[in-house]
């Protein structure tokens, strides 16, 4: 029976005769002795396996190259050579699959973009190994955390005909039968209204899954399809939420960093050197909090040269956000209250009739990572809002509906989880923390 490499690494059953199968690494002679690294996908470290000069006899390592696949039958021996604790003594290799020369990773050090053009080969390498690693662990936190605080898994409409954020920027669905739906469909850019139709029913609840948006901008910020965390919290206002926010941030990552030491160590040595530093802001750093407005102020006046002068009542761009996290406050920041002009309708318009009580929490090296907001619960505000800026409003009667049968406060927030991920692991393009990256001109598989 085949024995995976994590458990030999885990259990180190030193003088057992073990079976393991596994893709060649790398291979190289030493005389009588030939030494092949060996990695099955289970653990991040490749097992060695020591060859003898009589199995060389047989022939056939001559065609075993990086990439072929191989079971090995052979007994697990402590290490007389340094770099590895023990190693595995083959009496028996069966070749599975041998990589011709044309083999695309047989070398070392192609560039990102060339890594991109073999998608489906780019999880071989240690640093797509290590980064695929990390994003499931990742994942697998996020409904850890969610499970435990009593939150309700929700999975939402990705087929949907409502313009949730109102900025247009939704892709259609088209199908061969005319007039499938009856109505116009495109795809979700957010859960977040169906999530709020559950919220008096079974209490607090989240979404997990990709969304999409039609925004045609070709940054390493930006995808067609990414996946979003989107919680929905009852009976919570702004400061409640932004409260679980960071609890949430600091839990999932130190969950990551503890279960994946090999994969952190690779990225700290060979992705990012200030990765730790990074990583220990998150954990150990209080975030810092500000209004947009007062954020505004310290924008305007620092003395940098931005790009986009800053005025109040404008979004505020990357390079303002970053100036923030990284220069100003030198760690996580939560900027509050933005202007109603330039943020979605379902927003809880604040007392000043200007702003609403939505946040942004914008992080070094990326910028925005998070954003949400205490819901608007008046029912007539909410239309109001909603007929200002042309929306249809007969088409969201059900979700006025949640304000006049027993409306609520409630709060909630998106986290971009591939942006949570270039941040802890120093990748700076969001097409290389997603497996098959769909970004603009890119849908090659």
């Amino acid at each position: 029976m085949r024995t995976k490499i994590k458990k030999i690494f885990s259990e180190k059953p030193i003088g057992a005769v073990l079976i393991v199968a596994g893709w060649v690494k790398s291979i190289r002679n030493q005389g009588q002795i030939t030494f092949i690294m060996v990695n099955d996908g289970s653990f991040f470290v490749s097992l060695q396996v020591v060859v003898s000069a009589e199995l060389e006899s047989c022939g056939f390592l001559k065609d075993i190259s990086v990439g072929s696949s191989l079971i090995i039958e052979g007994v697990l021996q402590e290490s007389l050579g340094k770099g590895q604790e023990f190693e595995l003594f083959a009496h028996k290799i069966n070749v599975l699959g041998l990589s011709p020369s044309d083999y695309p990773l047989q070398k070392k050090g192609h560039t990102m973009e060339y890594m991109r053009s073999v998608a489906h080969l780019r999880p071989r390498t240690n640093t797509f190994s290590a980064v695929f690693k990390i994003r499931s662990e990742l994942a697998f936190a996020i409904h850890n955390f969610f499970h435990e605080n009593g939150f309700a898994y929700v999975h939402t409409p990705i087929l949907t005909s409502s313009d949730s954020e109102g900025a247009g920027e939704m892709f259609n669905i088209c199908s061969k039968e005319k007039d499938f739906f009856g109505k116009e469909a495109c795809l979700t850019v957010t859960g977040q209204l169906h999530l709020e139709t559950l919220l008096a029913g079974i209490g607090d609840v989240y979404s997990f899954g990709p969304i999409f948006r039609a925004e045609s901008s070709n940054t390493k910020r930006h995808a067609a399809e990414f996946w979003m965390v989107e919680p929905e919290i009852t009976f919570c206002d702004l400061d409640g939420m932004i409260a679980l926010s960071e609890t949430f941030l600091k839990s999932i990552v130190k969950h990551v960093v503890l279960s994946c030491p090999e994969e952190f160590a690779f990225c700290f040595n060979f992705i990012d050197k200030t990765l730790k530093e990074r990583i220990d802001i998150i954990l150990n750093k209080e975030f810092s909090r500000i209004s947009y407005t007062d954020a505004v102020a310290v924008l305007q006046k620092s003395d940098q040269k931005f790009i986009f002068p800053v005025k109040w009542g404008m979004d505020l761009k990357t390079e303002h956000e970053r100036y923030l996290a990284e220069q100003y406050f030198k760690g996580p920041v939560y900027v509050t209250d933005y202007p109603k002009d330039i943020k979605a309708f379902y927003m809880r318009l604040n007392e000043d009739g200007k702003t609403v009580a939505a946040v942004d929490l914008l992080v070094p090296g990326v910028g925005e990572l998070l954003g949400g907001s205490q819901r608007e619960d008046n029912y007539e505000v909410l239309e109001s809002r909603m007929k200002n800026i042309g929306m249809a409003v007969e088409n969201y009667q059900w979700y006025l509906d949640i304000r006049k049968y027993g409306g609520f406060l409630s709060s909630g927030f998106g986290l971009g989880f591939e942006r949570l991920l270039m941040y802890i692991t120093g990748m700076e393009n969001i097409r290389d923390v997603i497996p098959y990256p769909r970004t603009v001109n890119n849908l090659d598989y």
